[in-house]
Order: C-alpha cells, then structure tokens, then sequence
C-alpha cells in the first residue's frame, strides 16, 4: 500500500483527530468509564468494563498511531474508518435505550449524535489520504 500525499491542512486535521482519540482513550481508564460503559450494548457477550477497556487500548493505539506513524497514515485511517464503524452500534444502542452517557440526555440529541458518526468516517479517511488512495484505487478499476 503506497503513502498518499496529504496537505499541511490533512495533516493538521489528523494530529487534531489523533489527540482527540488519545484524549478518549484515557477517558475510558479514567474519567469517564462510567460514561463509555453506558453505550456498550447489552448483547455483547463481555462484561461492558472489559469492552471499554480494551476499547480504549484500541482507541490509544489509533490515537498515538494518527500522530506519529505518519509513513503508514493510509493503514491507519482506514483501520480508524473500520473502528467508527464497528463502535456505532453502541451510539445506536444508546439512543435505543434512551441511555444518558456523555451529557446525552434527550432522545433528540442522541439522535443527532449518530449523525456525527459518518463524519468521524470521513475525517480520518480524509485526513490520512485514505480516501484518496481508495478513490485512485477504485478510477484504476481495482476495486469494483
């Protein structure tokens, strides 16, 4: 997989994106457990303080990834592009279960927050050059 040349602007957004998730990630040793506990779905078969922990080991290795492993920023967007992914299910679940968690205390901005979910997509695939990299990918007919 080859480096995708980015602007002084994506590499802005990716630091910025990549201390944001770093920064969640010690919420969820810290500060805020309680809170990432709320959005575990009932059915997932872990008890929700191991899949908040090892979600925040996941988050802090993608965090610090973002900021420093420049020469694979591609991977690494694309792999932080799959973690939002698999994670929305707890946004869903939370608004499902009217769970107050993050000062989410309507239904309304429950809702609204999954709306964000596929912008926290799209900025680490952007930020990174991933989405580049697939687009060019897809027009040279290798992905289809």
């Amino acid at each position: 997989m080859e480096t995708s040349k980015t602007s002084t602007r994506q590499t802005a957004f990716r630091i910025v994106l990549g201390i944001f998730m770093t920064f969640a990630a010690i919420g969820h040793f810290t500060f805020q457990r309680a809170e990432f506990q709320a959005q575990v779905p009932n059915w997932i078969p872990l008890s929700k303080d191991i899949v908040v922990l090892l979600s925040g080991m996941v988050e802090l290795s993608l965090g610090l990834s973002m900021i420093f492993w420049s020469k694979q920023k591609v991977k690494v967007g694309l792999v932080l592009g799959l973690f939002y992914v698999l994670v929305f299910p707890g946004n869903i679940a939370q608004y499902v279960n009217s769970t107050d968690a993050f000062g989410l205390n309507t239904d309304q901005a429950r809702l609204i927050r999954l709306f964000f979910q596929p912008v926290l997509i799209a900025w680490a695939l952007w930020s990174t050059g991933a989405l580049g990299y697939l687009t060019k990918r897809n027009n040279n007919g290798l992905v289809q």
